[in-house]
């Protein structure tokens, strides 16, 4: 069996989807509607909730990470050059 090459759009809306649910998971866990552990299913949200949305989404594009602090050390840069010494 010869496996395809993943279809771009399809990647892109992988990617968005695990992003929400990471994001809506931190909102869940942040506002305690969802407890990160309790006796019936231990440590289970926070894993299905933050880890795999993360694991997913680092699997998709594993740059990320590095993208994100590059665009944050871009802004910080343009920030400190608004400033006036």
């Amino acid at each position: 069996m010869r496996s395809q090459p993943a279809d771009s759009h399809r990647r892109e809306r992988l990617l968005a989807a695990s992003l929400l649910w990471l994001l809506l998971g931190s909102v869940a866990l942040a506002t305690t509607l969802v407890p990160a552990h309790n006796d019936l299913l231990g440590w289970s949200p926070l894993f299905w909730l933050l880890c795999a949305p993360l694991a997913v989404a680092l699997t998709l594009e594993p740059r990320l990470p590095r993208q994100l602090l590059a665009l944050c050390r871009v802004r910080r840069r343009h920030a400190d050059q608004l400033i006036w010494h």
